[in-house]
């Protein structure tokens, strides 16, 4: 009898199964982008409520006292929720990723309800903090409320939990090629005719549903002016260089903070932790408060890169990197894409005025290299190269960066990985399932799959046999037989007849030595 696995995997490959992957994809953008537009909606009425109330008791010291005392409240409720549910801590990508390599199973409607409020409450409290990763989280989750009523299998639901992820993280960018190729990059690492069709039609329809609720106006609208002239090229390599490597420290910055401050924090959990972004908060909201939330403030400079100061521009890079670090290495409930994504065009702006003064980059060029900082700094921290550039489109809405986006992006990936420094959700995974960057699960590495083909030989040595009786390869299973024009699903009993093809499932690097033994027991005799 077939194994639930190979029932998986028939049904993957099947015909049907391909086409219900497009309509289940739908289904999965409708719920996860419903979700993320309400989650977006509350973090923006969250962050109006913020400026309202800060700015109101700015100048009060009875009102300052009073807003830290709501901060305190706000401190007690975000620390039950994640008592309640663990798996909200931090951004959630790393639980996504888990779940989809079936190392999780995390109670969706629990997740769900924790994250959103959570979120909302960090937003309102000022933490800086992204919603991009809480936006991932809460669409793979929906993909999984969606697989659970269609009471699909669990091999199934991990495929529906990807087209959540990739719904979320276009509805939260309102990008929707960059969910499709976050999703498939960074969280399943599989490049399939039929997932790619399902996770586009998630990451469209969840685009298409946040716009009509929220507008059509993009989260982030830059600007790339022209085409750089050919001779400053090697400014944009160089650029490349600096993400790479500031890339590879804020990962390890990162990494520190978690693994060798909070860490030393071991009672009173999560309320222990949670107390320095909470208290830091409070302070930028009225002594800095364009660091505050994820940092649509300092957004609104860098659509001007060419009036920011140098020192200006200097100083909120390195206010926002340390804010952030302090928030998101206490376990806090949010994400780091948005706040990154900031920092980025800080760094590429600070870049620009330093190439003008040094020599003589023109200024109205300004605005380029503000959108190839959020490229490098993308592929720098996170390593996905591919999802930087199409980023640069979509926040762009040109063609015109490609080239240069291109070579900075893979610049900083090449330069951030020789720092043997871990890619930012790579080590988060491993922290999360307690293991190493080496894990193929973590990695990626090991995990790739080969199709293959082979057609029975009349006289051969599997002609007649029975699928049980066949001695396959290590690592080799037959997933269907195709007879006469018609699928025929494998089972032990099943008697392999000449003329049948064959489809198997091996391990890629196994492939070669695998079809080598198969071929020979299915050559022809007479």
């Amino acid at each position: 009898m077939a194994s639930r696995d190979e029932h998986q995997v028939e049904r993957r490959l099947s015909r049907r199964f391909q086409a219900s992957l497009v309509f289940e994809g739908a289904l999965v953008g409708l719920a996860g982008g419903a979700v993320v537009a309400l989650y977006r909606l509350a973090l923006s009425l969250a962050e109006h409520a913020l400026r309202a109330v800060t700015g109101a008791a700015a100048g009060s010291a009875l009102g300052v006292l009073g807003w830290f005392a709501a901060l305190g409240v706000m401190l007690v409720i975000v620390s039950r929720l994640i008592s309640w549910e663990p798996l909200t801590s931090g951004s959630g990508i790393p639980q996504v990723d888990a779940e989809v390599a079936g190392r999780a199973d995390a109670p969706w409607h629990r997740v769900i309800a924790a994250k959103f409020a959570e979120g909302t409450l960090l937003a309102l409290a000022g933490l800086s903090l992204g919603r991009e990763g809480p936006s991932v989280q809460l669409g793979g989750m929906s993909g999984k409320a969606v697989s659970r009523a269609l009471g699909r299998r669990r091999g199934e639901e991990r495929l529906l939990v990807t087209c959540g992820a990739a719904a979320g993280m276009s509805a939260a960018f309102h990008a929707p090629l960059t969910g499709v190729l976050f999703a498939l990059e960074e969280i399943h690492r599989e490049f399939t005719a039929p997932l790619i069709i399902s996770v586009m039609c998630s990451s469209v329809v969840a685009d298409f549903l946040v716009s009509q609720v929220l507008g059509a106006r993009p989260v982030l609208s830059l600007v790339f002016v022209q085409d750089l002239p050919h001779p400053s090229y090697a400014l944009v390599v160089l650029l490349g260089l600096v993400c790479g490597l500031v890339g590879a420290l804020h990962n390890r910055g990162m990494f520190a903070c978690q693994e060798r401050l909070y860490a030393r924090v071991t009672r009173g959990l999560p309320y222990a932790r949670l107390v320095v972004p909470f208290a830091l908060a409070g302070a930028a909201a009225f002594l800095w408060p364009e660091l505050s939330c994820g940092g649509d403030a300092i957004v609104e400079l860098l659509l001007r890169p060419e009036s920011l100061p140098l020192a200006t521009a200097a100083a909120l890079l390195v206010g926002k990197y340390l804010f952030t670090t302090a928030c998101f290495g206490s376990g806090a409930p949010g994400g780091t894409l948005f706040p990154l994504v900031v920092m980025g065009g800080l760094l590429g702006a600070l870049y620009a005025g330093g190439a003008h003064e040094l020599v003589g980059l023109p200024g109205e060029y300004a605005s380029n290299f503000v959108v190839l900082g959020v490229v490098g700094l993308f592929a720098g921290v996170v390593r996905a190269p591919v999802t930087a550039v199409v980023l640069a489109f979509e926040l762009t809405g040109s063609l015109d960066a490609f080239l240069s986006a291109s070579i900075v992006s893979i610049v900083a990936y090449v330069a951030s990985g020789l720092t043997k420094t871990d890619a930012f959700y790579e080590h988060l995974l491993a922290a999360f399932l307690k293991t190493t960057t080496d894990d193929p699960t973590v990695s990626g590495a090991g995990l790739e799959k080969s199709l293959q083909t082979v057609r029975v030989g009349t006289g051969s040595r599997l002609e007649g046999m029975l699928v049980r009786e066949v001695p396959w390869p290590d690592g080799a299973r037959v997933v269907t037989i195709e007879r006469a024009g018609t699928d025929v699903i494998p089972r032990g009993e099943t008697r392999i007849r000449a003329l049948d093809e064959l489809l198997v499932i091996t391990e890629a690097d196994a492939a070669d030595d695998v079809m080598l033994k198969l071929r020979l027991m299915a050559s022809q005799k007479i």
